[in-house]
């Protein structure tokens, strides 16, 4: 992950409604919008939730109520020859492949399958287990830390550390782990909280509406944005709601690299761009009135006008009461 310029994620998740066909052309979508990475999800119903386990909230409003949180994802599971297709795919469309692990079979299948960055959802950070053998994979990792305290992100830091992979190896994102997140409730000053105190490379994974957010987080220092996207908002399913269509992952991918450019070195000084302004916009002493050799310099007769090309108006003071050493006329540039 380490890069000089901000990584975009385009999340797939599970919005390929369970199609291969579907995953496929989420990647040409992902890729044609210019996004770095395309991700899925790895799991197996069986060893992610329980037969009883209820849906959220905006799931139960989106899906049949009486329809179980384990039948809902079952249906949207991808295989290891799903994976290996998906992965040659992102091959010849030249993206890169991610995918987040759910469980430490499916972290054990991407090992496997080569993937060399693992992706640790909200709902993992506080699973011990799980970020234990993440951990000791030693390879890179990005984690969401929606729903989590300041604390709970440095414990699970501290865990994955200790399994073996090294500080600089991890990327912490701020998240809101509510779909569609609300505006009130983003808090992106809670990802420089992150940075400032845990010392780590931080980024923003974004369940807002629209675009303006991960924007936003851009400006304030992210590395990292992932955001999700589906073929169709309207489709049945878990998070299409809260995905942008495909001409709104472009619009953000191509916002964010104008942020990115806009961003520049910080250091202060004029641009390539900009330099041939210098003389037009800034001003010189002018003789404000016909000035005589031997005169002194006054309030009374010289000015400062455009353009720049002449003695700086910062060495007015200097010239003030001193004699002048040439004859001017009005508008000439005081040389002395």
């Amino acid at each position: 992950m380490d890069s000089p310029k901000i990584i975009i994620i385009a999340e797939a998740g599970v919005n390929h409604n369970g199609s291969l066909d579907k995953a496929k052309e989420m990647i040409d979508v992902a890729e044609d919008a210019g996004a770095d990475f395309v991700k899925f999800q790895t799991f197996k119903a069986e060893t992610l939730v329980t037969r009883a386990a209820d849906k959220a909230e905006y799931q139960k409003k989106l899906i049949d109520k009486k329809e179980s949180q384990f039948d809902m994802i079952k249906k949207l599971e991808l295989n290891r020859a799903a994976h290996k297709e998906l992965i040659d795919y992102c091959e010849d469309k030249r993206i890169r492949f991610l995918s987040t692990g759910f469980d430490n079979s499916s972290i054990d299948l991407l090992d496997e399958l080569n993937i060399p960055l693992y992706k640790i959802p909200s709902g993992e950070i506080t699973n011990l287990p799980y970020l234990r053998h993440i951990g000791s994979k030693g390879r890179q990792i990005v984690m969401s830390t929606g729903m989590a305290t300041l604390k709970e992100v440095h414990t699970a830091l501290s865990v994955l550390i200790e399994a073996g992979v090294e500080k600089d190896q991890i990327a912490v994102l701020h998240c809101n782990t509510e779909y569609p997140t609300p505006m009130k409730d983003v808090n992106l000053k809670a990802m420089i909280t992150i940075r400032d105190n845990l010392g780590v490379r931080v980024g923003y994974s974004d369940h807002t509406m629209g675009i303006e957010i991960p924007i936003a987080a851009v400006a304030l220092g992210a590395t990292i944005i992932e955001k999700h996207f589906t073929l169709d908002r309207s489709q049945q399913g878990p998070d299409h709601v809260a995905s942008l269509e495909p001409h709104e992952l472009q619009a953000m991918v191509k916002a964010i690299r104008n942020i990115e450019n806009a961003l520049g070195d910080g250091i202060k000084q004029p641009s390539q761009s900009e330099i041939k302004n210098i003389h037009i916009a800034r001003k010189s002493i002018v003789a404000s009135k016909t000035i005589k050799k031997g005169e002194k310099f006054t309030l009374q007769n010289i000015a400062v006008k455009r353009p720049g090309t002449g003695l700086s108006p910062m060495k007015w003071d200097d010239l003030l009461g001193k004699i002048s050493k040439n004859d001017y006329v009005l508008d000439e540039h005081i040389n002395e």
